[in-house]
């Protein structure tokens, strides 16, 4: 396949708590102030990707993958995930608390709705002053049937909040409790999966005077509490990559580009998707050169070796599946 670093046209999609920064904070194309979520990669049925120039300018992800197989996702990924894309990436605007949810793991996914789990991490772009997330329980030995019971006096004597700032990431594993709190923009890494559990919405109703679903039988079955430490500690280096989450499901990395930086993918069995987290770059692989600015997003095929990076400085969050 022609190999250069791919754009997708993103989806964006209004939400009850959405905003106006995908629009101020990360120039995305729209007028609405209630703009949630910016899909930028994704195979999710009824809202899958389209390339937005150069030689595949047109084609879906999913046509890209029954085209090239291994060539674009890797020979790793294309047994493991065949013709699916195994990965969603989304840019997020909270104006209003997020519901407080779960995400079930593959096991309760695969039986309950044919689907992968969900399993994702944040890394906090943009706040306001004082924003926190949740992540689960005060409590760590706490009985999941609490779930149940939560409302508005006691929700933050149930559930840990965490103050948020620009550079923080976070992991959250299928079946932990989580919430992205008001005035919190997030770059957001997950598996292929639109599954949410919602445990509380804040009693907030939406324009026909209707509150949203919560999924409380569900939620109780699918949480569970993750030992591994939720916040992750890393150092950003100058045109040298620092890992922040590696899992079974993607790993992620972080660097900041200051004048020239080269990588080389050859030894990598796997797509490599590229979030610009602040700053602006050229990226140049095969002689053709992509802009990339914050709150933008590139996909290298796997067939991607030599990658050139050029910034007066910007940084990238590098996102690919290892096997």
């Amino acid at each position: 396949m022609k190999t250069y670093p791919i754009k997708f046209e993103p989806i964006l999609r209004e939400k009850i708590w959405g905003g106006s920064k995908l629009r101020t904070v990360l120039n995305k194309n729209t007028t609405q102030d209630n703009v949630g979520e910016s899909w930028e990669i994704s195979g999710i049925e009824g809202h899958v990707s389209v390339v937005s120039k150069g030689a595949y300018k047109g084609l879906s992800i999913k046509s890209l993958i029954e085209l090239y197989n291994h060539e674009f996702v890797g020979i790793s990924n294309y047994r493991r995930f065949g013709n699916e894309f195994p990965l969603l990436i989304k840019f997020l605007d909270a104006s209003q608390n997020l519901s407080i949810q779960v995400h079930p793991d593959d096991a309760i996914a695969k039986q309950e709705h044919n689907s992968f789990g969900k399993t994702e991490m944040w890394y906090v772009m943009d706040h306001d002053e004082d924003a926190e997330i949740i992540l689960g329980f005060k409590d760590k030995n706490a009985d999941m049937d609490i779930l149940r019971h939560v409302e508005k006096d006691n929700v933050y004597d149930v559930f840990n909040t965490e103050k948020v700032k620009k550079g923080d990431a976070f992991y959250i594993p299928a079946g932990k409790i989580h919430a992205i709190g008001a005035g919190v923009v997030i770059a957001e890494i997950q598996q292929t999966s639109d599954i949410t559990y919602r445990v509380y919405d804040w009693e907030r109703t939406d324009s026909n005077g209707q509150t949203r679903e919560l999924h409380l039988s569900q939620s109780v079955k699918a949480s569970k509490e993750s030992s591994e430490e939720s916040k992750k500690e890393f150092t950003v280096k100058t045109n040298r990559s620092s890992n922040v989450v590696a899992c079974d499901y993607f790993t992620t990395n972080i660097f900041r580009v200051q004048n020239s930086f080269e990588r080389n993918y050859a030894n990598l069995d796997s797509f490599v998707i590229l979030m610009c987290v602040s700053g602006i770059a050229t990226v140049t692989v095969n002689g053709i050169t992509e802009v990339v600015s914050k709150g933008e997003t590139i996909l290298l095929p796997a067939t991607t070796a030599e990658t050139y990076f050029f910034a007066k400085q910007a940084e990238f969050l590098e996102v690919y599946i290892s096997e």
